[in-house]
């Protein structure tokens, strides 16, 4: 019965710590790759003409001398 209860206990700390590992990812990484990309969007000139049918456009953001491109949700 020992062995079992061990296992169990380990059970629950494995548990626990992917949970805390998997709310650390969501509210700390997360939040920051959504971010740059939205910053992306704000500064980029989109071509109107390349909406999609899920309403994203094709855009181009100048970073440090480079072009590189990003999909943006369209605001009109």
């Amino acid at each position: 019965m020992k062995e079992a209860t061990g296992e169990l206990d380990m059970t629950v700390i494995v548990a626990i710590l992917v949970a805390a590992l998997a709310s650390f990812f969501y509210f700390q990484i997360w939040p920051k790759i959504g971010q740059s990309q939205n910053t992306d969007c704000q500064k980029a000139v989109c071509d109107k003409d390349s909406l999609t049918d899920d309403g994203y456009v094709q855009c181009k953001v100048e970073d440090d001398g480079s072009t590189k491109d990003v999909l943006c949700k369209y605001k009109g």
